[in-house]
């Protein structure tokens, strides 16, 4: 097991701090990774696609009810979506001009372009689709966004997360944020930045024909919907070049979503083939670049982030810190930046100092829940649990049913000293969340308390 895992027991003497009301940078730490990673989350149909007999774990009832219950946390794992009605809604209206030429066109779609800077896209099973600002930037007309839109939707009409439930190849539907360690050999402290790998626990892993498919849908539905087929290619082109000058930043596209120079002989073969009537039809890359102007503008933040996340993954803070402040510099109340900057500085143990980055998020973004969850493990760490209660309170008007902010509750009813409120929140933490290293401090806890054996 890795020693960056947040599964890990709680660090010791954690409980004795708490009741002290003193919380170490390693307790604060592990508390904001252990509350992460607890958050977490049928027979045989007919393909929509082939028409041919398929087996399925999920429903899809269930598929909509995934969406619905766990698409939110997911999103807001990745920081939110922009706040930008304009981006937003163009990526939409591209996702409409794809829609009716799907094989599932009543699913309940939708799609938002979230505040991630690492490089990716993805899709709940019932189409609840994700765009990183990362890769938005990064692609170069409206065919590439069709193509990169079209594969996700052949992902939800091919069934492939249903299909692979049914296999038995996904485990779960968890989200876990990148774990980030901070020099205590005794402790790995645990941040989850949520960087370059930050959906990679999320979805199925799909398999290589699981892509293939969905390349060959997508490349379908764009064309159908009036683009070239070279938007597939182009798209499949730039991700290559992209992991080829730097693999960490597409982590995240490259384990969920394999990629290989085979899969882009295939789209040019079938550009110049089955599509090649598409030849000519327009790109639009003039309409992209007018688009996503605003999002384009931020491209130096983007990349300052993307360097300080990987720069955080290998636990160079100082380093990271550096292209924190560089982001900063060029976009002050940039929601992502200022977050990060925050993550980075508790981890340094520079918890004041985090705590006004924090507070600089949540006032550029008031109803993105992340910001809250964080100044609250900030606040247990300076030593003000009934602030932290106060803001996981609002984290659950906001963004109710995360089962961390269950468990970072009863810490800080512990703190506050009250036991037996503590004590109902550990215990309805464990009835959702019964594994894992905030699970075992709960029940410690509980014993201690004598609420149980």
């Amino acid at each position: 097991m890795n020693d960056l895992d947040p599964r890990h027991a709680a660090p010791a003497g954690l409980a004795q701090r708490l009741q002290r009301n003193r919380i170490a940078r390693r307790d604060v730490l592990w508390l904001f990774g252990a509350s992460v990673g607890a958050t977490a989350l049928s027979g045989c149909a007919v393909s929509p696609v082939t028409g041919q007999r398929i087996l399925v774990g999920l429903s899809e009832e269930q598929e909509k009810a995934i969406d619905a219950q766990q698409a939110p946390h997911q999103f807001s794992q990745d920081l939110g979506a922009v706040q930008d009605a304009g981006v937003n809604a163009y990526v939409a209206e591209v996702t409409a001009r794809l829609q009716p030429h799907v094989q599932r066109p009543g699913m309940p779609y939708s799609t938002r372009v979230l505040n991630a800077n690492y490089v990716n896209a993805y899709t709940f099973p019932a189409g609840a689709m994700g765009v990183t600002r990362g890769i938005m930037a990064d692609m170069q007309d409206e065919a590439q966004l069709a193509a990169l839109l079209g594969h996700e939707l052949g992902h939800v009409n091919a069934r492939h997360a249903a299909q692979r439930q049914g296999q038995a190849l996904v485990a779960q539907v968890a989200v876990v944020g990148v774990a980030v360690a901070a020099g205590d050999k005794g402790w790995a402290p645990v941040a989850a930045i949520g960087g370059q790998i930050g959906a990679s626990a999320l979805l199925a892993r799909y398999s290589r024909d699981n892509e293939r498919e969905a390349d060959a849908l997508g490349q379908q539905y764009l064309v159908a919907a009036g683009y070239p087929a070279q938007g597939m290619v182009g798209l499949h082109q730039l991700l290559v070049s992209e992991h080829d000058k730097q693999p960490g930043l597409l982590e995240t596209l490259f384990s969920s979503h394999p990629m290989s120079t085979e899969r882009v002989a295939t789209a040019r073969q079938l550009a110049e083939t089955t599509h090649a009537a598409s030849r000519n039809a327009p790109a639009q890359r003039e309409r992209y670049m007018d688009r996503t102007a605003s999002l384009r503008r931020l491209k130096p933040t983007i990349t300052a982030c993307q360097n300080g996340e990987l720069a955080m993954s290998r636990k160079a803070l100082p380093e990271a810190q550096a292209q924190f402040e560089a982001a900063l510099k060029h976009a002050p109340e940039d929601y992502a930046a200022n977050l990060r900057m925050a993550q980075c500085l508790a981890a340094q143990d520079r918890l004041a100092d985090a705590r006004r980055y924090a507070e600089t998020a949540r006032r550029v973004y008031p109803t993105e829940a992340q910001a809250m969850k964080l100044g609250a493990t900030l606040r247990l760490g300076l030593r003000e649990p009934a602030a932290a209660y106060a803001e996981l309170q609002a984290f659950d008007r906001v963004l109710p049913g995360d089962a961390g902010v269950l468990f970072l509750k009863g810490v800080s009813l512990e703190g506050m000293g009250q036991p037996r409120q503590a004590a109902e929140h550990y215990a309805a933490f464990l009835r959702v969340s019964p594994q894992g290293g905030a699970a075992q401090h709960a029940v410690t806890r509980l014993q201690a308390m004598g609420y149980a054996r």
